[in-house]
C-alpha cells in the first residue's frame, strides 16, 4: 500500500520539525503490519529563513529519505494541489491519500464554497488517475486568528459542513473517502508553537486522526500509540 501526504503548512513542516508525517511513519512501522510505501514528489521542509522548502534538518536526522516523501507546500492549499493531483498520483501510484488542507485556503485565498468546490476538484483528479484511490480528509483546525476574527472562524466552521458533505456525496465502494475526527483536546496554545503550526504534541494528535480513522473504517494499522 502506497501512502501520500498531502498538505500545508502543517504539513511540511518547518526546519527543525518532526512534522506529524514522521508521527504517523513511526506508526505505521508499529501497526501496518505488511509492506507499505510512503510516496511524493517532495521531501524537504521549509526554510523559514530562506523562504523556500530546501531544508533537510528534520529533528530526528534518522528519519529515512524514502520516508519523508509527501505533496505539501507552505501556503499551499486545495486550490494549489488540484491541478497537481492527477499526475501526482499517476507517477507516485499512491493508493491513499491522507489530507490536511483549507485553512491557509480560507484564510488568504477562497471563501468556504469556493475551497469545497476545489476539494471536488481534487477528488475528481486523483480518481482521473487512480479510479480506486482512497483518501482521508481532515476538517480544517481553526487557529488562533479565528479566536479573534469572527467572519474567519464562520468560514472554517460553514467548510467543514461542505466538506463532509463533499465526503458523502463523493465516498464510493471504488474509490472510498474517510472524514477523519479533528482531536477534541487540540488545543492552539499547547499543541503549536505559534497558534497554527503544530508542536510535537499537536504532530501526535494529527497522526492519531488519521491512524485512528483507517484503523476504525478500514482496519488499516492499529490504534494510535504515541511514541517519543
Amino acid at each position: 500500500m502506497r501512502f501520500m501526504f498531502v498538505g500545508d503548512s502543517m504539513t511540511i513542516g518547518r526546519a527543525g520539525d518532526y512534522t506529524w508525517r514522521y508521527r504517523m511513519w513511526q506508526h505505521l512501522n508499529r501497526s501496518f503490519g505488511g509492506p507499505y510505501k510512503i510516496v511524493g514528489p517532495r521531501t524537504e521542509l521549509h526554510d523559514t529563513v530562506a523562504g523556500a522548502p530546501v531544508s533537510t534538518a528534520y529533528a530526528d536526522p534518522d528519519f529515512p529519505e524514502r520516508a519523508r516523501k509527501h505533496l505539501a507546500g507552505w501556503g499551499e492549499g486545495w486550490m494549489h494541489m488540484a491541478p497537481l493531483i492527477r499526475d501526482t498520483v499517476t507517477t507516485t501510484k499512491a493508493d491513499v491519500l491522507l489530507v490536511s488542507l483549507g485553512l491557509i485556503d480560507l484564510g488568504f485565498y477562497t471563501n468556504s464554497s469556493q475551497t469545497a468546490l476545489n476539494v471536488r476538484a481534487f477528488i475528481g483528479e486523483a480518481r482521473a488517475a487512480n479510479p480506486h484511490v482512497r483518501a482521508v480528509l481532515l476538517p480544517v483546525i481553526p487557529n488562533v486568528r479565528a479566536m479573534s476574527d469572527a467572519p474567519f472562524a464562520l468560514e472554517c466552521e460553514r467548510f467543514n459542513e461542505l466538506l463532509a458533505k463533499a465526503v458523502a456525496d463523493l465516498d464510493s465502494p471504488a474509490a472510498p473517502l474517510l472524514l477523519a475526527t479533528p482531536p477534541e483536546s487540540y488545543d492552539v496554545h499547547s499543541d503549536t508553537y505559534d497558534g497554527t503550526h503544530p508542536g510535537p504534541s499537536g504532530e501526535h494528535k494529527l497522526a492519531a486522526a488519521f491512524a485512528d480513522a483507517m484503523h476504525q473504517a478500514w482496519d488499516v494499522g492499529g490504534p494510535y500509540e504515541p511514541s517519543a
